[in-house]
């Protein structure tokens, strides 16, 4: 298996179909579920699928993907982040994604991932930009982007095709631009 970041508690690595009943553990706690696509688990197929989709983006980049987060104490998995250019969009302004196993909540490991992956991309990449998006009413989620160093630039209705709960309060956008990443005492030590 093959490690793409290193952070102070975990690895960031690739995935393999090894992985599946992890992320199928994953997407069936419902709890991890209320604020994702349409709130339902998936199934084994699907999660094979996912996994399968995921690991071709190593071979057409070595700085974008999908990474499964592992305790580096525990070996335990600890769900996966993203780093990725979103469909439609530019591929210098990549998209930080993230979904943890409910027991790994409120613990920083969603802001330490984020801040490697933002920190890895402006300093190995050209992107001029990261973005980061998630419902208004998941609070969680916000603060994560927050402590990462994204700033709220937008909100806008939400165009779920299955209504989440709060989806009628729109979705918000955070953002941090190369320049107020390297105006961090972060980026210059």
């Amino acid at each position: 298996m093959k490690v793409f970041l290193e952070t102070e508690r975990m690895l960031l690595r690739q995935f393999t179909l090894d992985d599946v009943d992890d992320v199928l553990a994953l997407d069936s706690d419902p709890d991890v579920r209320t604020f994702v696509e349409d709130g339902e688990p998936v199934n084994r197929d699907e999660t094979t699928d996912m996994i399968e989709h995921w690991m071709g983006y190593y071979d057409r980049s070595e700085s974008f993907g999908f990474w499964a987060a592992i305790d580096k104490n525990t070996g335990e998995f600890l769900g996966w982040f993203h780093f990725r250019p979103h469909p439609g969009c530019a591929a210098n302004e990549p998209e930080l994604g993230y979904r943890l196993v409910s027991a790994a909540w409120g613990r920083g490991y969603a802001t330490e991932g984020s801040r490697a992956l933002i920190d890895n991309g402006f300093e190995s990449t050209d992107i001029v930009r990261v973005v980061a998006a998630t419902l208004a009413v998941h609070g969680a989620s916000r603060r994560v982007m927050e402590r990462a160093g994204l700033r709220h630039t937008r909100s806008y209705p939400t165009e779920w095709p299955v209504h989440l709960p709060g989806d009628e309060h729109g979705e918000v956008e955070y953002a941090i631009t190369r320049a107020e990443w390297e105006a961090t005492p972060r980026a210059a030590s």
